[in-house]
């Protein structure tokens, strides 16, 4: 099944950077066919295919090669076994099938799973290069009242400019319009935006830089062509970006008396 987040890494290659099909199919290893029909497709729609999971003789010994992959991964190199020593070894227990469809599987858990993730903040950015988005709890006098209120921050990574928006919460809602409401201030969207772990865009955080990322703030970046980058988990360096970015705003908006609205 194409995922939404494929689906729009699909609409930016051919919408925004102007690839051919041709070259769209050799990046993602799709068909030109099946590219064809989502760029066609409406952008909200959800690709329904999904291939049947199949069984083959090495289905029952999965198990058995996840742990003993997993284990081996926290092992030097040297001491790692081979995938001739793994096929020895499913073979004394019943495995009868090809040594082709064992390493094939080798190869994919140690593509997806056996390598360091490993993230890269940089400390310059190009101008339209990207973008860091935000929200803060502030408490505002309205109508003589003490509120509680959700601020959106979005700031632009290469000039430092920002604009705040303010809402009653932090719904889907208000998300995508405080992205419209930014982007049309700032002037335009830039090529990638960076997120903290935020419910409204992730729906679970996996192993390392994997997420689940929500189908509705999917469907919103595929509309505006940027790629979503998610802080990763317990780095309060690389968190501490984003959340400092909202003090600092809410600092320059208290001292020019700037509205939120």
């Amino acid at each position: 099944m194409i995922s939404m987040e494929m689906l729009g890494k699909i609409r930016r290659m051919y919408f925004r950077d102007k690839l051919s099909l041709h070259q769209i199919a050799k990046r993602t290893g799709l068909s030109r066919n099946t590219i064809r029909k989502w760029v066609r497709a409406p952008e909200a729609t959800q690709p329904a295919y999904q291939r049947c999971a199949t069984f083959n003789k090495l289905s029952p010994f999965r198990e058995t090669l996840e742990q003993a992959l997993k284990a081996d991964s926290f092992r030097p190199k040297h001491n790692r076994r081979s995938a001739k020593a793994l096929f020895e070894q499913i073979k004394a227990e019943g495995y009868d099938g090809g040594y082709s469809q064992l390493t094939a599987f080798v190869r994919s858990w140690r593509g997806e799973q056996g390598k360091s993730l490993r993230a890269f903040v940089p400390l310059t950015f190009a101008l339209g290069e990207a973008f860091q988005f935000d929200w803060s709890e502030e408490g505002l006098l309205i109508g003589g009242l003490f509120r509680r209120i959700q601020v959106s921050h979005m700031k632009l990574c290469a000039s430092r400019a920002f604009w705040l928006v303010a809402y009653p919460s932090q719904g889907h809602e208000m998300l995508f319009d405080a992205h419209t409401r930014s982007f049309r201030a700032l002037g335009g969207v830039p090529r990638r935006g960076i997120y903290d772990n935020m419910k409204t865009a992730v729906d679970k955080v996996n192993k390392g830089k994997g997420r689940t990322v929500n189908a509705r703030f999917s469907v919103m970046c595929a509309h505006y062509l940027f790629d979503p980058d998610f802080c990763n988990v317990a780095s309060g360096w690389e968190k501490g970006i984003v959340e400092k970015n909202v003090q600092d705003n809410l600092a320059r908006c208290s001292k020019l008396h700037v509205p939120y609205l």
